[in-house]
């Protein structure tokens, strides 16, 4: 902490970390003052500066539970017990060339699985390429038919499901009257493996993945997860557990190395009080970091070097977990991505889009 004389235009800031970790700076306004043409320090707000230090070398914060995977193959075989199900209701697409369907799956415990499915229209030329679109965090939210239809209009076989077990193309009203505690739903359950809301939100990725690989018009090779913040969460979960996904696109992942804040480290979405024991002990059947050695596929990876949601010291930990070929995009200037502006994340799009492309037409190299 300190002040900085700005009078010359600029100042220099100078720290160090005795082990490998990032560092986060927070520069404001002296108080009662006003800058940048009378703006006052409200308006002028903080500016945020990211830097790493050794970052390939940042290692999760504790040991993954010694039954971690006896844990999800007891509850694949729940899942594998109940029937699929799947119900396609076709719709127009808005597009030429594509179809375009809502489906509705069964999941554990009586629970749904809603999204929304388009492809080239049939017959396309060949089998596809297979890609699973998994969604943010938020209070439930209807999800957009041009999520798909833009893809499908590429080629894919595209499936985007909701998180949570509301239908997907609902008028707003309908989830604005959703009750409060499922707006409120990434605490529920965090006292318990069993009934942590985040289980079936897991299961129905699997049972997404397992769904598209087992249409006849998947061409059986490529298979990719994609996910923005929890999107990017759901990713790795999936990857981890589904061997069929080929490869994974997560972009600033949230829940990496949730038991960051018992070790000097920002707490990650969902933010969980892992100081209590029940929830840290919960916590570890839910990290990204305890999924991303299961993780063979191909595998592309951003983080924002000030993003206080997904804290860029978990990704990082989570990255170097990974065991199959992988890629990293630091954004050194990035908040998280509904903060960010073009510039700043430019380097992601960039990448991921040519990622996609590639693997559209040449499948996993």
């Amino acid at each position: 902490s300190g002040t900085l004389d700005l009078k010359a235009g600029h100042a220099t800031i100078e720290t160090s970390l005795d082990r490998p970790g990032m560092v986060l700076v927070e520069v404001r306004p002296p108080a009662g003052t006003t800058d940048f043409h009378g703006a006052s320090k409200a308006e002028v707000g903080r500016v945020l500066l990211g830097a790493a230090v050794a970052p390939r070398e940042i290692r999760a914060s504790g040991p993954q539970p010694r039954d971690f995977d006896t844990f999800w193959a007891a509850q694949l075989r729940r899942l594998d017990s109940v029937p699929v199900e799947p119900q396609l209701t076709p719709h127009e697409s808005g597009r030429d060339g594509v179809d375009y369907f809502t489906i509705k799956m069964n999941n554990v415990g009586g629970a749904h699985i809603y999204g929304q499915l388009a492809r080239p229209t049939a017959p396309a030329p060949g089998p596809l390429p297979a890609l699973l679109i998994l969604q943010w965090a938020s209070a439930p939210y209807p999800l957009q038919r041009q999520w798909v239809t833009d893809y499908a209009a590429q080629g894919w076989l595209v499936l985007n499901v909701e998180p949570h077990d509301v239908p997907s193309d609902m008028p707003q009203a309908f989830y604005d009257a959703l009750p409060q505690i499922i707006k409120n739903y990434r605490l529920i359950g965090r006292h318990s493996r069993e009934e942590s809301y985040f289980l079936p939100m897991y299961l129905g990725d699997y049972r997404a993945a397992e769904y598209l690989a087992s249409r006849p018009d998947w061409d059986g090779k490529t298979l990719v997860a994609m996910g923005t913040s929890m999107g990017g969460q759901q990713s790795f979960a999936v990857a981890g557990l589904n061997r069929r996904v080929t490869a994974v696109i997560a972009n600033v992942p949230a829940a990496c190395d949730l038991l960051g804040p018992l070790h000097g480290r920002a707490a990650p979405y969902p933010n969980w009080d892992v100081e209590r024991p029940d929830v840290r002990e919960t916590a570890g059947y839910f990290d990204a970091v305890n999924f991303a050695p299961r993780i063979r596929a191909r595998a592309l990876v951003s983080m924002g070097f000030i993003d206080e949601t997904s804290p860029p010291a978990g990704i990082w930990a989570a990255f170097n977990l990974l065991a199959g070929p992988k890629d990293v995009v630091p954004l050194v200037d990035a908040p998280h991505n509904h903060m960010s502006t073009p510039e700043e994340v430019r380097p992601w799009v960039e990448r991921w889009t040519a990622w996609l492309a590639d693997l559209a037409s040449h499948g996993v190299k």
